[in-house]
C-alpha cells in the first residue's frame, strides 16, 4: 500500500513519498490547499455523505460502459480505452501507476469503488488547476456533476489537511474532529477509529488516495459490490 516513509523510530516532519504518483499528488494537494477549504467542521464533511453517496453510485454506468467483458472488474486495456474515451491525456507510465495504485487487491483489475478513486485522482492530477473555479468553463473530464462530488472530496481533504502538507496526521484528525464535538468526551475516540480507518499502512499520515478508499466505505459504496456478489451467488 502506498504510503511515506519516516526515518528511523521517532516520526520526523519531513515525509517522503514512496511513489512518482504518491509526490504528484501531494504537490497537486499542496497547491489546492493553497486555495483554502469551504468546509467549516468535520460535521458539514459528514452533512455532505447522502449526496456524495448518490453521485458516486451513479457512476455505477460509467463503470460498466467500460467494463467491456461485464467481468465486475476493469483491466488495464479497458482502462486505456476508457482514458481516450474521456479525452484523459495520461501517459502510458502515469496510467500504469494509476492502475497499480488503485488496484488494491492486486487482481488486475478494478472493482467498482476503486475505479471511483481513480477517477477521483485524475480529477486532481488534471493539468489545470483553476478549472472549476468558474462553472462556465469547460469540465475536466466531461463529467461535469461527477466533478463536483470530487471537488468536495478534495475540499473535504484540504478542511484536514491544516498544515497543507499534502497528508493529513492523526493530531490533524483529532484537531478536526474536537472543533465539532468540542466537550464531548467520545470525540477522541471517533477521531482515532476514524483515522484508523484511512491509515492503512499505519505509518500514521494519510495521503489521498488512503482517504479516498475509506470515504468510499464510509458512504457505503462497497456494500454495492458485496450485494451484487451476493445476487450473483444466489442465481
Amino acid at each position: 500500500m502506498g504510503g511515506v516513509v519516516g526515518k528511523g523510530d521517532s516520526p520526523k516532519k519531513t515525509w517522503v513519498p514512496e511513489t512518482k504518483l504518491e509526490a504528484k499528488m501531494v504537490e497537486a494537494m499542496q497547491r489546492r490547499a493553497s486555495e483554502g477549504s469551504a468546509m467549516k467542521s468535520f460535521n458539514s464533511i459528514i452533512l455532505k455523505f447522502p449526496k456524495i453517496d448518490e453521485s458516486l453510485r451513479n457512476c455505477k454506468a460509467i463503470f460498466q460502459q467500460f467494463d467491456d467483458d461485464s467481468n465486475g472488474a476493469i483491466d488495464h486495456e479497458e482502462l486505456k480505452r476508457c482514458f481516450h474515451k474521456l479525452e484523459i491525456s495520461f501517459s502510458e507510465e502515469e496510467i500504469n501507476d494509476l492502475f497499480e495504485a488503485c488496484d488494491i487487491n492486486e487482481d488486475l483489475g478494478m472493482k467498482f469503488n476503486e475505479f471511483i478513486v481513480l477517477l477521483c485522482l485524475v480529477y486532481l492530477l488534471k493539468e489545470d488547476p483553476t478549472a472549476l473555479q468558474a462553472v462556465s468553463k469547460k469540465s475536466r473530464m466531461g463529467m461535469p456533476n461527477l466533478e463536483a462530488t470530487f471537488e468536495t472530496l478534495v475540499d473535504a481533504f484540504v478542511f484536514l489537511d491544516k498544515n497543507k502538507d499534502g497528508y493529513v496526521s492523526k493530531s490533524e484528525m483529532v484537531h478536526a474532529i474536537n472543533e465539532t464535538t468540542a466537550g464531548e468526551r467520545s470525540s477522541g475516540r471517533i477521531a482515532m477509529k476514524r483515522f484508523e480507518e484511512m491509515d492503512w499502512d499505519k505509518n500514521g499520515m494519510v495521503n489521498f488516495k488512503e482517504f479516498l478508499f475509506a470515504f468510499t466505505r464510509w458512504v457505503g459504496i462497497d456494500d454495492i459490490e458485496d450485494e451484487e456478489e451476493e445476487g450473483e451467488e444466489k442465481v
